[in-house]
């Protein structure tokens, strides 16, 4: 049973508010076509929506009140059941249609969305865009078998992304090869590895990576691949190995990426709910948004 009290505000509440102007959008993008390992990710934004009624819009880390962020939330997108060809196609379209409008979080569905998102949104022109992910693997891939959950940032760099716009973050030991780490040194993608984010904060590194990503473009994607976690915190995460994020640096890495004013969007993705008996991936990955959505919310503080 959910107690509704009027003093502890929950995220789903807070989520169905349907704001007339908004200053985030979400929306649902329930496809996992194009997953390596068979996966029902395509059930996580739902799983999702439903986890945000165990949560409060307080951060209690930094004072944010999400109920100030006017939010609105566009449903799932009609992409379940589809090839992972004609998925891409409708997220790309969908994506078109917001493009210049205000932050948008999309949640999947596996990691094959990225792609299209950053090339809708930037509506076909990627000279302009700079890309960061929270990742346990480079998602490099050669798209012999197509634009699978693990080409995306590959198939951007085929797509026009220029060399030096992608800073990856928590890529860990064990879970990618040497030539796909030599494909990212050609291509002049920044690898920051666990040991660094564990040294200096996932927070710093985000920001730091960020400003730095923000003088050689105009906005910025962050792609967040819940796999970045230990799997000892994301069993719903195919892709999770030993020696992943703690989910305090999720979040922190979220908040920070959400407060940049150069970040347009950013997915979740990667979670299979039917893999996650406790329900603790999905609660992960609602905890993750919504420290996007305080990042986000504090660009006003900031303004203010």
């Amino acid at each position: 049973m959910v107690i509704a009290d009027p003093f502890w505000p929950r995220a789903d509440t807070w989520l169905a508010s349907a704001a007339e102007a908004p200053d985030l959008v979400v929306a649902g993008v329930p496809t996992s076509s194009a997953s390596l390992t068979p996966s029902e990710a395509w059930r996580a934004p739902a799983a999702f929506r439903a986890a945000l009624a165990r949560l409060a819009t307080f951060d209690g880390e930094t004072g944010v009140d999400l109920g100030r962020l006017a939010v609105a939330d566009l449903g799932d997108w009609e992409v379940a059941g589809l090839d992972m060809h004609q998925a891409a196609a409708v997220v790309e379209r969908r994506a078109r249609r917001l493009a210049g409008g205000p932050v948008g979080a999309f949640v999947g569905g596996d990691n094959s969305i990225t792609r299209p998102l950053v090339v809708g949104l930037a509506q076909g022109d990627l000279s302009g865009v700079g890309v960061l992910t929270l990742d346990a693997q480079h998602d490099v891939r050669t798209l012999d078998a197509g634009p699978t959950n693990g080409t995306p940032i590959r198939g951007l760099i085929e797509d026009g992304l220029p060399d030096g716009r992608v800073v990856q973050v928590g890529i860990h030991s064990f879970a990618n090869s040497a030539p796909y780490r030599a494909y990212c040194a050609e291509h002049r993608i920044e690898v920051v590895t666990m040991e660094t984010v564990d040294e200096v904060g996932a927070g710093w590194v985000v920001a730091s990576a960020l400003r730095d990503l923000a003088e050689r473009c105009e906005w910025i994607f962050v792609d967040v691949d819940v796999d970045v976690l230990d799997m000892a915190f994301a069993p719903g995460c195919p892709g999770a190995r030993p020696g992943g994020m703690t989910p305090r640096q999720l979040a922190a890495a979220c908040r920070a990426a959400g407060a940049h004013p150069k970040v347009r969007a950013a997915d979740f993705v990667e979670v299979d709910p039917a893999r996650d008996p406790s329900g603790s991936t999905v609660l992960n990955l609602a905890t993750a948004f919504l420290a996007f959505a305080s990042g986000v919310a504090s660009r006003e503080v900031t303004d203010a």
